[in-house]
């Protein structure tokens, strides 16, 4: 049986949190003057409100989390956390539900696909609430990929399981620790992207904001025209802290721990994720400065701003891109799946995936070569059990065949089929723009019909959980017990 009390309560202590997140754009607007005072001040109350209900209610002498809860428990954090964040775009904005909850899944899911514009003008408070839901998304999902997938075995991420991934009560305070040195790792991260943001000319809301959304590879900015907005040395550390939030946190804890530096390049995962964004990066810059007449720095500057922000899926703006070409195009279709490593900020499948498959390929043809041979499957000198290898095929067979349910549906709405199957692609993979005129990096998502967004936040939803944590919950068996 589901343990709903118990579920309850930890629904109630996110939304208490929550809502104490919400009283710093609620002081800002206050005391600035600005517009959005009344206006969360409202949704505060409302959400602390519910947090006490939930509280009350889930209240139990013997608090216990089976599998089967952490499966329910994790959907739901996202999307009720999501309802409420919504509020003050409802309020302030006074845009639809549909448009809040689009804004805000797309939001605590580091997504950055956005239905708002004219953010120049817009209140500071809640420009400020935007960067601040990714950058709350950008660390939660963080601690959830390092404590919570790994018990759960979802798409193969049993492979990083450490005491950390174990909340029992013999590691707890041990897991515990490991959670405290991610947050504290992050905060540092966000501190020092800042304070580079405003070396380069950013104000220092900008640059607050921008260091919220860069290192949880959200993507949100203050400006319509996003990083085109500011200086070229803006771009160069944002280059920086992006490829940093595509990076493990647990690995950045390691390295710190031990003092090894190396730590961090002799994981398999940041060598595979280098590579890919050098070998991509000069691929572009080349096409850009002998095709498109880029000067050869501002090619190298514009190609890698662009592929590690589609690589890690912050969805930063920096040129339209799907304007460059066709081999561009092409390039930039396949970074939009991959993603960066696991146990970061980032969407997208994870470099690790296509690393297992590698090896996994690599058995086949040395059994095609030597059919009596004994090949075992190793991924960073760890063994790969059929349990890894099994779920990481399950997950990337569902996370292409979520894309083309997506894709189908929206083109089933009368959107055209670019804007359809990128649309599915960056929503599942939580890279924030398509490509196309309407979605693309030039675009924003409020000209599609309700029912497309509601359908695009599920599946920003479903990419940020892994895809299975949700599919399972349509399974009558795991409601049966």
């Amino acid at each position: 049986m589901l343990n709903f009390k118990p579920i309850l309560f930890v629904l109630g202590l996110v939304l208490s949190k929550l809502a104490l997140f919400m009283y710093v754009p609620t002081f800002v607007s206050f005391f600035s003057g600005t517009p959005g005072f009344l206006d969360f001040s409202k949704a505060v109350i409302i959400t602390h409100i519910t947090s006490f209900i939930l509280l009350s209610l889930g209240r139990t002498a013997h608090f216990k989390l089976n599998v089967r809860d952490m499966f329910l428990l994790t959907s739901l954090v996202w999307s009720v956390a999501s309802i409420f964040a919504a509020l003050p775009f409802v309020f302030i904005n006074h845009i639809s539900f549909t448009d809040a909850y689009f804004e805000t899944m797309s939001g605590i899911t580091t997504t950055g696909s956005t239905v708002l514009s004219g953010l120049d003008n817009m209140a500071p408070s809640i420009l400020l609430w935007r960067s601040i839901l990714q950058w709350l998304g950008g660390v939660g999902f963080i601690v959830m990929a390092v404590a919570i997938l790994p018990m759960l075995n979802v798409g193969g991420m049993k492979l990083f399981q450490t005491e950390s991934s174990d909340w029992s009560d013999k590691t707890s305070p041990r897991a515990k620790t490991v959670a405290k040195n991610i947050v504290t790792v992050y905060l540092v991260l966000t501190l020092l992207c800042c304070i580079g943001y405003i070396l380069t000319g950013m104000t220092p809301f900008e640059a607050i904001n921008h260091s919220f959304t860069t290192l949880s590879t959200g993507g949100y900015s203050t400006s319509d025209g996003s990083m085109n907005h500011f200086s070229n040395g803006a771009h160069w550390v944002a280059i920086v802290f992006m490829f940093l939030g595509g990076l493990p946190f647990l690995l950045f804890v390691s390295a710190i721990r031990k003092h090894r530096a190396k730590e961090l390049y002799m994981d398999a995962q940041v060598r595979g994720f280098f590579f890919i964004f050098i070998s991509t990066s000069g691929v572009i810059a080349i096409w850009l400065h002998f095709h498109n007449g880029y000067e050869a720095l501002d090619a190298i500057r514009v190609s890698m701003f662009n592929i590690v922000s589609v690589i890690t899926t912050t969805g930063f703006g920096l040129d339209d891109f799907t304007a460059w070409g066709a081999l561009p195009t092409v390039i930039f279709a396949f970074v939009m799946l991959v993603g960066a490593c696991s146990g970061s900020t980032a969407g997208g499948i994870k470099i690790f995936r296509f690393q297992v498959a590698i090896t996994l390929l690599n058995k086949q043809i040395m059994k095609l070569i030597h059919p009596n041979g004994i090949f075992v499957h190793r991924y960073n000198q760890r063994p790969l059990n059929d349990d890894i290898i099994s779920s990481v095929v399950a997950f990337g067979i569902t996370f292409f065949i979520t894309i083309i349910v997506i894709a189908g549906a929206l083109s089933a709405m009368g959107l055209d089929p670019m804007t359809s199957i990128s649309g599915a692609i960056t929503a599942v993979s939580n890279v924030g723009p398509g490509m196309g005129n309407v979605i693309g990096p030039t675009g924003n998502f409020e000209p599609l019909p309700s029912a497309a967004k509601w359908i695009l936040s599920f599946g920003m939803l479903m990419g940020r959980l892994e895809i299975l944590t949700i599919l399972v919950l349509f399974f009558p068996a795991f409601w049966k017990g």
